[in-house]
């Protein structure tokens, strides 16, 4: 069977049909008031009229979502969900404009789009209750302003060819889920900070032998750590090597599939690869509930031309 072989996949009514028993399977929801299926449908074809006296306002399945007002077929938009949703590595913007018969601005805007339907923001602390959450640093990419010089007495985390590098930050939770950060430095105050507001005290930390870690670290049920200049990869149950695989990953995909990547588009690429590892077979998600999952997180998003990032 044809991966696209689903109505919603080839017919626009379809995949509005699809759309809305996604994000409303409690009935219409109104955007202007949030009266929920209190609503009726209008002659126009998927737009509904809120019901409500004070409100009495037109809407449909996207407005107030990522596709709101956009000129691509809707069947497409579900077409591009599942192809970013099931390529381990990424598509690029290249290979949607071809395969979606779409011009190539309109295929890397609607990527950035659905990077941000995949974005998670206000979630639980990771770790707690003895689990173990790796931490670790990567660096990607030349910085494209020049770095700020630092006070002498501030020594440089990385040395020589990292020194002005983009850093990357990510912790892994052993089993579970990912969360990386762009921040400007990788520093040891603005990794302690990532660290402290994104794990339970409870939490035993892995991490190598980093110093940036070092304080933080005393605020966790434990901080055990490997030494990788020793090549010591693994003690016991001490590793680093969840996190170092999710950076293979990251790493695979940036070079060999989107190959360049502006600075201050780093983070939605940071959040595409954090849902998919997130979201992973290992986890018990398949394509089609990886990619209903993102059009879910397309609810209550706008991603405008006038700020792509």
């Amino acid at each position: 069977m044809s991966t696209f072989s689903a109505p919603h996949f080839t017919d626009d009514q379809a995949a509005r049909e699809y759309l809305e028993g996604l994000l409303w399977p409690d009935g219409p929801i109104c955007p202007h008031c949030g009266t929920i299926n209190h609503a009726y449908a209008t002659k126009r074809a998927g737009v509904y009229r809120c019901a409500e006296a004070e409100c009495r306002k037109d809407f449909t399945v996207t407005m107030r979502t990522v596709m709101e007002r956009s000129k691509i077929a809707l069947h497409k938009w579900l077409q591009a969900f599942h192809l970013m949703c099931a390529s381990k590595k990424g598509i690029s913007a290249h290979q949607l404009h071809r395969t979606l018969d779409i011009g190539y601005e309109a295929a890397w805007f609607m990527c950035h789009r659905i990077r941000e339907a995949m974005r998670d923001g206000g979630l639980a602390p990771l770790g707690g209750g003895g689990g173990i959450v790796e931490a670790d640093e990567t660096y990607f990419g030349k910085q494209e302003a020049p770095k700020l010089k630092k006070p002498r007495t501030t020594p440089y985390t990385k040395k020589g060819h990292f020194k002005n590098n983009r850093a990357i930050v990510s912790l892994v939770e052993r089993g579970g889920r990912v969360r990386s950060f762009h921040p400007a430095h990788a520093d040891g105050e603005s990794v302690a900070a990532i660290v402290r507001e994104n794990i339970a005290r409870e939490t035993r930390l892995h991490t190598d032998e980093s110093r940036l870690y070092v304080k933080v670290g005393a605020e966790f049920a434990a901080h055990e750590t490997v030494n990788h200049s020793a090549k010591e990869y693994a003690r016991g149950d001490v590793t680093t090597n969840t996190v170092e695989g999710y950076f293979s990953i990251f790493k695979r995909g940036m070079r060999g599939v989107y190959q360049h990547c502006k600075e201050k588009h780093l983070h939605r690429y940071l959040a595409e690869y954090d849902f998919r590892f997130n979201h992973r077979t290992k986890l018990g998600f398949n394509d089609g509930e990886r990619a209903a999952l993102a059009v879910k997180g397309a609810a209550g998003k706008r991603l405008t031309y006038r700020g792509p990032h």
